[in-house]
């Protein structure tokens, strides 16, 4: 089983019961103890999980945005690179905040003629450095540590607007409960943005794929392209959330 699989899999069982052994993720995944002992150093490293004595506990359903900023950068960089070429000149667009959001951010501040909504700080930002498009920071309560704004004020200012796109990045994608994240504040902020964009693009690396985060915000039929790298190929729910899903573009 390939080692980006079996993070996948460890961290399903761990948002599950926010505990496991050793023992039960070595039977789950039908690989050696060894193998998952390596897992776990890997996923405490980057801030995922703490180890334990016999197993491992959660740290958060997400590791640290300075964590997330540089994980997976390469595939990300991808993924945003195609997001990029589904938007065109004259378009309003919703985007929210995360690591992943930042390169489209990236790739899309080349491009002219946009009108940006976003409640994240560094999604402002990059698009401000440069001329051509305008950005709208959605007010609201300030969140600090992932440096975006969030609350009613917030909801009430995304309701203001309709936008051609809204492109979001989930904690997970899943067949059934489409796409879904942990915080719920972040939870009411995608949900507001897909309720008031005319297409919903997901920007979402393959760790995400076959992932059911604490809250669902979007139906899966609700997705008009799911956008991710070709590593989600490999993962035994990506076929399902291929059918799911309306159009599915891998980077």
């Amino acid at each position: 089983m390939w080692h980006e699989e079996r993070h996948t899999r460890i961290r399903d069982l761990l948002r599950a019961s926010g505990q496991v052994s050793v023992e039960r993720i070595v039977t789950e995944l039908g690989v050696s103890r060894e193998t998952i002992r390596r897992d776990l150093v890997e996923l405490a490293e980057r801030g995922e999980i703490r180890r334990v004595h016999g197993g491992a506990v959660l740290t958060s359903d997400e590791p640290p945005i300075d964590v997330r900023h540089a994980t997976r950068v390469r595939e990300k960089r991808a993924i945003a690179k195609a997001v990029a070429n589904l938007v065109e000149s004259g378009q309003t667009i919703f985007m929210d905040a995360g690591s992943t959001m930042n390169l489209v951010a990236e790739a899309l501040a080349t491009r002219t003629g946009l009108t940006i909504l976003t409640n994240a700080i560094d999604v402002a930002t990059r698009f401000a450095a440069r001329h051509g498009n305008e950005v709208h920071l959605l007010g609201g309560r300030f969140n600090a540590q992932i440096g975006c704004t969030t609350g009613p004020a917030t909801i009430a200012e995304i309701h203001r607007y309709q936008a051609h796109l809204a492109i979001l990045s989930p904690v997970g994608v899943d067949a059934k409960a489409g796409a879904s994240s942990f915080e719920l504040d972040e939870v009411e902020i995608a949900r507001a943005m897909c309720g008031n964009a005319r297409q919903v693009v997901l920007a979402a690396d393959h760790s995400k794929i076959g992932v059911r985060s604490r809250a669902s915000w979007c139906a899966p039929d609700r997705v008009d392209v799911l956008v991710t790298d070709r590593k989600a190929e490999k993962s035994r729910a990506f076929a399902a959330v291929r059918k799911a899903v309306g159009e599915v573009a891998l980077a």
